[in-house]
């Protein structure tokens, strides 16, 4: 098996990927089956890694540097404070669904009055507000819309 970190085009989030081989992450590259876990871009490439190499044997030292990854339970509770933290910051949030573009240009523009909000907008309408200047932000979570709640 071989990790490799990835990155998407879209946004340039970075995440983590095993592969059989270099030649699986190049087929399952290619027929669009890697797909950004934050933001579902297939547009992904490798990132940048820092390799684990060795000191030369006549540097002295002789140990080798390893980064350990996190243990499981050490993830599952990094994962668990992430998600309690968004659903904190979304108890005084306004869903607005997919009309997320519109009222967050309208307050950027002063056309209504600033409160929290949170809906549905896709990459592309994500850039473009972006672009104009409108502060967003992906949540790392995805978030069930009032209505299809049980």
């Amino acid at each position: 098996m071989i990790v490799f970190d990835l990155h998407c085009a879209s946004s340039g989030h970075v995440f983590e990927a095993w592969f059989g081989s270099s030649a699986d992450y190049e087929a399952q590259r290619a027929r669009k089956l890697i797909a950004c876990p934050m933001c579902g871009d297939v547009d992904v490439s490798k990132a940048i890694m820092a390799p684990n190499v060795a000191p030369k044997g006549n540097r002295g030292g002789g140990e080798t540097v390893q980064l350990a990854a996190p243990a499981p339970d050490q993830m599952k509770m990094a994962l668990e404070a992430l998600a309690r933290a968004q659903q904190s910051a979304l108890q005084n949030s306004e869903w607005v669904g997919t009309d997320f573009t519109d009222q967050a240009r309208a307050m950027h523009l002063g056309e209504t009055e600033q409160r929290t909000i949170h809906g549905q907008a896709t990459v592309e309408q994500a850039r473009a507000l972006v672009d104009e200047g409108v502060e967003v932000a992906a949540l790392p979570f995805p978030v069930v819309p009032p209505q299809a709640r049980n």
